[in-house]
């Protein structure tokens, strides 16, 4: 499409100037539960592209060089800027993404507890020595930056995941190019703006925007080390098998299909409620949304219950107040959820809650779908099988824990999993026997704090390393390891000495 004057534009960030794209090609920013279009993305020219890497690599030559401790007080700083803008941020992104203003702020703090872990980095980037590993001999570990690296990320969490990324990557020494979600970039942009403001240097972080062909030069660009990715299976397999064929190293968090186990023990008012939080928050638009639940033994008779919970819950716009749902992020989302639920029905599945067509006063126009329930789903369903990203709870039944474990480890996908139960054997079984990479007792959505990696596992993953905490800084360093051996220059007939003689 071409460029109106009468709709702002969003800009491109190389060397660390705001730049005004030359393209053509630009993308409409929707809000999802209006229609209004807020501005305008450009898909960035190759040029463009190639000159925010050639940024980031000139600055890569000092800054990685920069103080240790002068890096961290950036993100000290940092972490005040994005404190003190903290509203404006969520406002911003609930008006692109459309998820409720009190979503859009949590968005926003998970994000903000990778900077204020990036601002330990001096705790973190620490190598290790053995002493006399021979006569004289010590060996030691220096974790040193790769040098230009690069993120994609995905429309469902436009503040937390670019601050999962850029931060870290940052902190460790290294240089940055990130691509938002060409759907919602605008909180994104303004994190960058503020990461400038906390002190960030010219070239150290750049921002690109753009569809499939921005992906692919980071995938190829020689000058680009290592790719960071989080959004959907087609994609992150896309990007893991380029770019590590061109010789980067490459995290991809993919798609999902997190279970809930409840068992009869369960604490019941406040495992519903953490189930309708899990399923229907966010509209389900999360890589770890609790979409499928396995009732085991009598807890099966809660269904009945956990409907009349998901009823209650409010559809409206983000940014009004009580609202519990909000719209998906764009017509083609809403389109593609419906259709699911559609072939729900016609596979057999029992629909027990449709939340299809809501009707929202003063948002007419928004891409609403409310919490919708199906029970008796069976693997071989659509709706099982596939990522639906959207309110939508598949319920299940299993006689046993056992065999509720071994529904949960046939499926190909290993990023959440969650045990609701007062028993301590059960739970410590539970973790032992469950073949996924993030587990939550009691915990509906156990993504780990910044401390910890992100650790999904299976087809929601490629490659070893995980985003944020003690695994990422090993994504972003290289292992340099040094023997070293010095001699006392006064000892007679030492080699140095002796090769001073020689001279």
């Amino acid at each position: 499409m071409t460029q109106s004057s009468a709709i702002p534009t969003v800009k491109l960030l190389i060397g660390g100037e705001l730049v005004e794209s030359s393209t053509s090609e630009w993308r409409d920013i929707v809000n999802p539960a209006t229609q209004e279009v807020l501005a305008r993305v450009p898909f960035a020219t190759q040029t463009e592209m190639n000159a925010a890497v050639a940024s980031a690599k000139e600055a890569f030559k000092t800054w990685r060089k920069t103080p240790i401790g002068t890096r961290s007080r950036i993100f000290l700083k940092y972490q005040q800027l994005i404190r003190e803008n903290m509203k404006e941020l969520a406002a911003i992104l609930t008006a692109e993404q459309g998820k409720t203003l009190p979503d859009a702020e949590g968005d926003v703090f998970r994000g903000l507890e990778v900077v204020e872990h990036a601002a330990g980095i001096g705790n973190l980037q620490l190598g290790e020595l053995a002493n006399n590993v021979a006569t004289g001999v010590d060996t030691y570990t220096l974790l040193q930056p790769l040098g230009v690296c690069a993120g994609i990320t995905p429309f469902n969490f436009p503040a937390m995941i670019p601050l999962w990324m850029f931060p870290m990557a940052i902190a460790t020494g290294n240089t940055f190019v990130l691509k938002p979600s060409e759907q919602d970039p605008m909180v994104t942009m303004r994190l960058a703006e503020l990461a400038m403001e906390a002190g960030v240097p010219p070239g150290v972080l750049n921002v690109i925007h753009g569809g499939a062909d921005a992906v692919n030069l980071i995938c190829d660009h020689p000058d680009i080390k290592a790719v960071s990715f989080v959004g959907s299976t087609k994609v992150g397999t896309h990007v893991y098998n380029r770019a590590s064929q061109a010789g980067k190293r490459v995290q991809c968090m993919m798609g999902a299909k997190n279970h809930g186990i409840i068992l009869p023990d369960a604490h019941k008012e406040q495992t519903l409620n953490n189930l309708t939080g899990a399923a229907f928050g966010a509209a389900g638009q999360r890589c770890m949304a609790l979409s499928v639940l396995i009732l085991v033994g009598e807890a099966q008779s809660w269904l009945p219950d956990l409907i009349a919970k998901a009823k209650t819950l409010k559809i409206n716009a983000g940014a009004e107040s009580g609202t519990d749902v909000g719209p998906v992020v764009s017509c083609a989302a809403l389109d593609r959820i419906s259709s699911l639920i559609e072939r729900g029905v016609s596979e057999g599945a029992e629909l027990v809650l449709d939340g299809r067509n809501p009707q929202v006063a003063g948002f007419e126009n928004g891409n609403f779908v409310g919490p919708t329930i199906f029970s008796g789903v069976k693997p071989e369903m659509s709706i099982y099988r596939e990522e639906i990203f959207g309110p939508v709870l598949c319920v299940m039944q299993a006689d046993t824990l056992d065999e509720a474990i071994e529904l949960i480890n046939a499926n190909p996908n290993g990023n959440g999993t969650a045990l609701f139960t007062r028993s301590g054997a059960a739970a410590r079984h539970f973790q032992e026997e469950i073949d996924v990479g993030q587990v939550g007792i009691n915990v509906p959505i156990p993504v780990p704090v910044p401390m910890f990696s992100f650790t999904g596992s299976r087809a929601s993953k490629l490659g070893d390393l995980g985003p944020y905490g003690k695994q990422v800084v090993q994504f972003y360093t290289q292992t340099k390891t040094v023997t070293q051996r010095w001699f006392d220059e006064n000892e007679v007939g030492g080699p140095v000495n002796t090769t001073i003689n020689l001279k």
